[in-house]
């Protein structure tokens, strides 16, 4: 099995990306909105990609968030609110935040069951920090590390209600970034001391099932290296002091805060101790270099995989319409539907 993670051209699986991955067998996939049209077309890709590697259990991923990164949407899908919403809800009541944050997350979760979706990359962690790029903004569910903790702690468990399993991002902290790594390097300046608070929301998570590096630069831990290319932050960072055991994936390394090629990008994540990368542009000469250069997955990162798929267990049964109301009823409190 190559420890990757690969997109897909369209909304249907092409011949040769149909033979490479039965050859290339990566750890899994990651839809975007180029590959969804509907239900009956989603769940029938979704259904191809589990005949290629004959098991049920296959990590079949989306970004689907809410707010403005969603990549399932209306009138097909219903809309979700952004991170905010619970943020600014939990100013007022805590608690009703918490209630409305587990409902969302579970009703998205039924909507990508519902198509054969088994890994969603949500929530942020990222602690939201004023005069940082807004790359992070109203994704933020705060401002406070022990706020973005419990909400992101409720939406692992909405997700799980549904079936799905859920992903914290963006390790160890996105949320200072002066930049967006989608198109450039961010280099964070902070102190040590600092950077603790930043890490509080993902030590308390710690037990997550999957987590995702962030591509910056992080003066303080290593002046050279994005998190995603570090060996010390994270050998030292992400897996001793946050004390994360999930499976830890890269962002997507397409993203322009990373330099050389994209498989040599692959190879020198997994050397840094990454578990699997992430590429998302389904260009086929760069899955087949990726698939090239990295080692099979070792059986400690394969054991880590198979607990993640296996954490969140069957969907419970659930009234989506009865979850929406509801959340939609506490946000009411803040003006904040979706």
């Amino acid at each position: 099995m190559t420890p990757a993670i690969f997109g897909l051209a369209g909304p249907a699986l092409t011949a040769d990306e149909r033979a490479f991955f039965r050859d290339a067998d990566p750890a899994g996939y990651i839809l975007f909105a180029r590959n969804v049209e509907n239900r009956e077309q989603l769940r029938a890709l979704t259904a191809d990609l589990r005949a290629i590697h004959g098991r049920d259990r296959l990590l079949i991923s989306i970004d689907q968030e809410g707010g403005r990164v969603a990549r399932m949407k209306p009138p097909e899908w219903d809309a979700s609110p952004p991170g905010e919403a619970f943020a600014r809800l939990w100013d007022l009541a805590p608690a009703s935040a918490i209630e409305a944050a587990r409902a969302n997350a579970q009703a998205i979760g039924l909507d990508l069951a519902e198509v054969g979706i088994t890994v969603d990359y949500l929530p942020l962690l990222d602690v939201r920090q004023p005069g940082a790029h807004d790359v992070i903004g109203d994704r933020a569910l705060g401002t406070e590390p022990m706020q973005v903790a419990a909400l992101g702690r409720a939406v692992l468990d909405g997700l799980a209600r549904a079936g799905v399993t859920g992903c914290v991002k963006h390790m160890p902290g996105h949320g200072r970034a002066q930049a967006d790594s989608h198109k450039e390097l961010p280099t964070v300046e902070a102190s040590e001391a600092e950077l603790e608070r930043d890490l509080e929301p993902f030590g308390a998570l710690r037990d997550a099932p999957i987590g995702m590096t962030a591509h910056v630069r992080y003066t303080a831990w290593d002046a050279d290296n994005p998190a995603t290319l570090s060996p010390f932050v994270v050998g030292e960072i992400i897996r001793k002091r946050i004390g994360f055991t999930g499976l830890l994936l890269t962002d997507d390394i397409d993203m322009e805060a990373l330099s050389g090629t994209v498989p040599e990008r692959a190879e020198r994540a997994i050397a840094a101790g990454c578990d699997v990368v992430l590429n998302c542009w389904a260009r086929m000469d760069d899955m087949a270099g990726i698939a090239a250069r990295l080692p099979d997955i070792t059986p400690e990162v394969r054991a880590r995989l198979d607990r993640a798929l296996a954490s969140a267990g069957p969907s419970q049964e659930a009234d989506r319409a009865h979850l929406i109301a509801r959340r939609d009823s506490l946000l009411d409190l803040v003006g904040m539907r979706a």
